[in-house]
């Protein structure tokens, strides 16, 4: 079995290489909200505060299917519409394929928009960001809407933990 050879030279290009991504994973990161540096799993935070909320839900993306972006966005809509704005809680937990939902071309973009507006919230895998700024280059471009966590499952974990209701489209 050989090991592939790294010479000084291209040891300094992997660490170049590196550090960009680093920088661009800070340029990313402070173009969205992010829980980065704030996540403690016993006490979830939220981008839109609902104080008065009776009712919480979070709902799982992970599937890069615009079928189910929309199934999962239509479920969020009914629930808000239903319960009232200011009686539940809805957090968007995008990883894997499904965080495509939160890019800046994003065929909901729109909707994701005014979704926010309305108060439910758009978190994006951080995890599945560098995995996907291997294969890019660059960390993906979110729409301006979405909240950076650590991980995408984690927070699912977290929420549900909250006394979140799991909901998967």
């Amino acid at each position: 079995m050989s090991y592939p050879v790294f010479t000084p030279v291209r040891r300094l290009a992997q660490i170049a290489i590196a550090a960009s991504m680093i920088g661009a994973a800070s340029l990313a990161q402070a173009a969205n909200p992010s829980m980065l540096e704030s996540f403690k799993f016993e006490t979830p935070t939220f981008i839109h505060q609902q104080p008065f909320a009776q009712y919480k839900m979070v709902i799982q993306v992970s599937q890069d299917d615009p079928y189910v972006w929309n199934l999962a966005l239509n479920n969020a809509q009914n629930v808000l519409n239903d319960l009232g704005q200011e009686k539940v809680q809805i957090v968007i937990v995008t990883y894997g394929p499904g965080l495509r939902m939160l890019l800046k071309d994003s065929p909901v973009a729109d909707r994701i928009a005014s979704q926010d507006a309305e108060g439910i919230e758009f978190d994006a895998c951080h995890n599945t960001m560098m995995g996907m700024a291997k294969k890019l280059g660059h960390l993906p471009e979110l729409v301006p809407q979405a909240v950076i966590v650590p991980a995408g499952v984690v927070r699912i974990m977290q929420l549900e933990h909250a006394g979140f209701a799991y909901i998967k489209p």
